[in-house]
């Protein structure tokens, strides 16, 4: 399997290929796009990654009873996951951060924001930005 190395999931190879996949099949998409919509795609394209080694649990809850969007267990490593429409750098920049108090909660360093842009000029990939003293790898289709 291309994305496990050492045992190792690698989220950030996922999240490289299922931008590419993702705008292959779907780059025609508009705003009525939902959220849940491109969560189901994106479980859709992870559950064979993880299948028989990993599992994943949609809207886990944190001790403050916040609800995480998707967290991937995997050889015994958490992936804490966020997902949001594109809708401007402050509402981005407010995603990043939710998620990096969902890895406070969970005692982690590395966590990943998938975000669905529909602004033609919001350009597709995957970066790393520091939350504070946390990382974020976000991958925007």
């Amino acid at each position: 399997n291309q994305f496990i190395t050492n045992g190792r999931l690698d989220m950030e190879l996922v999240l490289q290929k299922f931008i590419v996949h993702f705008n292959d099949i779907f780059g025609s998409c508009d705003e009525r796009f939902l959220e849940e919509e491109g969560r189901k795609y994106f479980l859709l394209y992870l559950r064979p990654i993880i299948n028989g080694t990993g599992n994943y649990y949609v809207e886990a809850r944190t001790r403050d009873l916040c609800r995480t969007d998707v967290i991937v267990d995997y050889n015994g490593e958490q992936y804490i996951i966020e997902m949001k429409i594109w809708r401007g750098n402050e509402y981005n920049n407010r995603g990043e951060s939710q998620l990096a108090a969902y890895l406070d909660a969970y005692h982690t360093k590395v966590g990943y924001l998938l975000s669905f842009s529909f602004n033609k000029n919001k350009q597709a990939g995957v970066q790393r930005i520091n939350v504070g003293d946390k990382i974020i790898i976000e991958a925007v289709v």
